[in-house]
């Protein structure tokens, strides 16, 4: 291996693992935890018998979410209503996760999907199909054969595109949806937003048992809005408002000053209407947005 500094060869490769990590785990915080293990384990190997630091360093790390993620899926049977990935900021600079296929794989919508694959599953499709890993590599990434590495992505596929949770919505009928949810939080008018939800409209609040918020998924275009006006607008028309990219679209923190005390992100059906209102309050998972915040 050339002369060249350790830990720069790793960070030339932590933004592409921090990526995948997220993906696997629904978790800034798990994901920030595999790359951090994975470092540690760069730093301490033989480097002289690893002949391509990318495959090596990306095997170690999708190995390591395998095990985390089978371990989050043993805790979250526990976990006090329902469970929403943690948001995470998408600055628009950033060409290689704005492109369509990096940030149709970012939404809120995509990786609640993700959640429902097995951990091979999972990995084996974001290798190949968002990563661009070919089958052999990722077989050998998995320990798997290759044949089986093509029949976890094909199953993985079917269960994504039957979903329908990869697209991504125009901005302006995002901006749209976006005012017309303030306008009913604040303003209690809800006739902008009515018709933008989809009649199968679904809410879901995270939590985490840590702060008051609805304990289950709210169904259905008229439960959703008398939520929003007779709730919502009750404890959040105090709140600052701030617009926001959270996974690949157009959300908003809403915060007191400098601390973030919810984030909202939504998932649109192919026609553009509403599918999805996502809701996190769990303090655990928004303590990273706070510095956006600051002035």
């Amino acid at each position: 291996m050339p002369n060249r500094d350790d830990a720069a060869i790793f960070e030339q490769f932590r933004p592409t693992l921090l990526g995948l990590a997220y993906r696997m785990l629904g978790s800034r915080a798990d994901a920030e935890d595999a790359v951090q293990d994975t470092f540690i384990k760069w730093r301490n190997a033989d480097r002289g018998k690893i002949e391509n630091p990318a495959s090596w360093l990306t095997a170690l790390c999708t190995r390591r979410c395998i095990d985390l993620a089978r371990s989050a899926h043993r805790t979250r049977v526990d976990y006090l209503g329902p469970w929403l990935p943690e948001p995470l900021h998408t600055p628009s600079e950033n060409e290689a996760e704005n492109a369509l296929s990096m940030a149709s794989s970012l939404t809120t919508a995509f990786l609640l999907m993700l959640e429902r694959l097995t951990p091979k599953e999972r990995a084996a499709y974001l290798l190949h199909e968002i990563f661009d890993v070919s089958y052999t590599e990722a077989a050998k990434t998995l320990d798997i054969q290759e044949s089986t590495c093509r029949k976890l992505v094909s199953r993985a596929r079917a269960s994504i595109e039957q979903a329908k949770v990869r697209h991504i919505t125009p901005v302006d009928r995002q901006e749209q949806l976006l005012a017309a949810f303030k306008a009913a939080v604040v303003g209690g008018n809800t006739d902008q937003l009515a018709v933008l939800l989809s009649d199968d409209i679904e809410l879901s609040a995270d939590g985490g048992g840590k702060v008051p918020t609805v304990l289950r998924v709210l169904r259905g275009k008229a439960e959703v809005l008398e939520f929003i006006t007779q709730k919502l607008r009750q404890y959040w028309s105090a709140y600052q408002w701030s617009a926001s990219e959270i996974n690949g679209g157009r959300g908003v923190i809403l915060h007191e000053e400098e601390l973030a005390t919810v984030a909202v992100s939504f998932a649109y059906d192919e026609a553009g209407r509403t599918t999805n209102i996502y809701i996190v309050r769990n303090p655990d998972k928004l303590s990273h947005l706070n510095g956006l915040l600051k002035q």
